[in-house]
């Protein structure tokens, strides 16, 4: 990192002005952002209202089968009466077990497609599901709102000012530092100026707003304050072995 000062460079009069609008880029990201938020906070509202429960139904069958069913089991063998309970038990279509041993959980539900092992959720975990879902749906219509909002914005450069989305103005003369550590990653600028003696910041965009770059461009043509950005670093030379140095062999 460094600290440059710009001197300003003579800029054609009557200069164009440049209209930059929100990217189609900005746009597709901000529509995957709401659409994974949205699908979130559909599957949460599901587990709460189908998935946990039905889990649990789940969870009553296997402890349902472990305390009556095998038990049936167990009173029919004790009474001699196994071959009339494996009838009664396929007519179900109930697991019986094989070679006189009692049927097993496992099998039951793999025939009808269930875990082996069955988690129970409680009422609160089932409310949380619900909480979160909201949340989700919550944050999905933010997003939603906040492209229905920047639709319309724009960043406009003008000769000797620009004017921000927000409507703010900015007038290059009285800009006295422009960070731009984030613009060759993220395509921010931070610009840094006084006006009406209060010291106040603006962000240009790049990313967001197509053609923020030549507004940047425009500005630090007229610019004679700090520019802090990004310095490639010199690479080292790589180190000279001990004996090298001293011309040893």
């Amino acid at each position: 990192m460094g600290i440059l000062t710009v001197t300003p460079e003579p800029q054609a009069p009557d200069a164009e002005t440049i209209i930059c609008r929100v990217t189609p880029w900005f746009y597709r990201r901000m529509g995957i952002l709401a659409a994974m938020l949205a699908f979130m906070g559909l599957y949460f509202l599901y587990d709460g209202k189908i998935g946990y429960r039905k889990a649990n139904v789940i969870a009553d069958e296997k402890e349902k089968f472990e305390q009556e069913f095998l038990k049936s089991f167990e009173d029919a063998a004790s009474a001699g009466r196994l071959d009339e309970w494996i009838e009664r038990a396929r007519a179900e279509g109930k697991p019986t077990g094989e070679n006189g041993e009692p049927p097993k959980w496992a099998s039951y539900a793999a025939q009808r497609g269930w875990p082996e092992q069955p988690k129970r959720y409680s009422e609160d975990e089932i409310v949380q599901q619900f909480q979160w879902g909201c949340g989700m749906l919550l944050l999905a219509f933010f997003v939603i709102g906040k492209v229905l909002l920047d639709r319309g914005k724009t960043l406009v450069g003008r000769e000797h000012h620009m004017i921000m989305p927000n409507g703010a103005e900015v007038r290059f003369a009285d800009v006295y530092k422009v960070d731009k550590r984030k613009w060759d990653h993220k395509g921010l600028a931070t610009v840094h100026h006084r006006a009406g003696g209060v010291e106040k910041r603006a962000v240009v965009d790049d990313l967001k707003f197509d053609g923020a770059g030549r507004v940047l461009d425009r500005l630090l043509a007229q610019f004679s304050g700090e520019l802090i950005e990004k310095i490639q670093e010199p690479e080292e030379p790589p180190a000279t072995p001990p004996g090298e140095a001293t011309g040893g062999s």
